[in-house]
């Protein structure tokens, strides 16, 4: 299926291509790498299930070959990824777990150059450069609102991978455990209430990296009116502007980089 948001049709800059893996869908397209746009429509196909790493691989390779893009591909994973292995898996099956990823889907799509991030990372090197994060000096801080909380921290513009600060104690739970959006529904908690526990969490944050500013992604960024206005911590939140192309733009920004954590 194809999805015109958000493209650069007449782009003439650089460009690279993204794929974001993620628990139902596989999206990607060409990324203009000077706008941070996508060129023409983004194509996505159905994350196979079970999640698999070899059906996920020729999940991407069909992403990519829809395009007849023969360059570098960027491929985010929702997972931690060290020395190009799978370490922890979320929402994709637990076979991941110990795959080297670069081996795997050279398989399917050859010998060019690949970039296998962290989809968290992905998103928060596509809003620091493209989106709310954009023209912000010192450190800059991603995280994803959901089943848990995903994050991505760069300090001027460049990125720290793999962090976890989901799992960090606050108190005395995880992060994730008090402040996500998953708890918020399983709570059946307003908007102001869940911001307390959001900003507890952020205060904690914020003794520890003194960041230059927030970005809130995750699907309850869309409704940010309702619940940034109540945090009381001292760093300004903002929500993540490019929604559902950040992943792909991160993806094709990590392999023009030659990124591989």
């Amino acid at each position: 299926m194809t999805d015109s948001s958000t493209s650069a049709k007449d782009s003439a800059g650089p460009r690279a291509f993204g794929v974001d893996v993620g628990g139902s869908g596989i999206k990607g397209g060409i990324v203009d790498l000077t706008t941070g746009m996508l060129v023409g429509e983004r194509y996505k196909v159905l994350t196979p299930q079970p999640a698999t790493p070899e059906a996920v691989s020729r999940g991407v390779a069909e992403v990519v070959g829809h395009f007849n893009w023969d360059g570098p591909v960027g491929i985010t994973l929702p997972g931690v990824i060290t020395g190009g292995t799978m370490r922890t898996a979320a929402n994709i099956d637990k076979g991941w777990i110990g795959t080297n990823t670069y081996d795997l889907f050279a398989k399917d799509l050859g010998g060019r150059d690949l970039s296998v991030v962290n989809d968290a990372d992905a998103a928060g090197m596509a809003e620091d450069a493209h989106g709310a994060g954009r023209g912000v000096d010192g450190v800059v801080m991603l995280l994803t609102f959901g089943t848990g909380i995903g994050s991505a921290i760069l300090v001027n513009g460049t990125l720290v991978p793999n962090t976890e600060l989901g799992h960090l104690i606050v108190g005395k739970k995880e992060a994730e455990h008090q402040a996500s959006s998953r708890v918020k529904d399983e709570k059946g908690w307003s908007y102001k209430k869940w911001a307390k526990k959001v900003s507890k969490v952020l205060d904690e944050y914020e003794a520890l990296f003194w960041p230059s500013l927030f970005i809130a992604g995750g699907g309850i960024s869309r409704k940010a009116d309702k619940w940034i206005p109540h945090l009381t911590n001292e760093t300004k939140v903002v929500p993540a502007a490019l929604q559902n192309t950040a992943g792909i733009v991160g993806a094709a920004m990590a392999v023009d980089r030659g990124l591989q954590p």
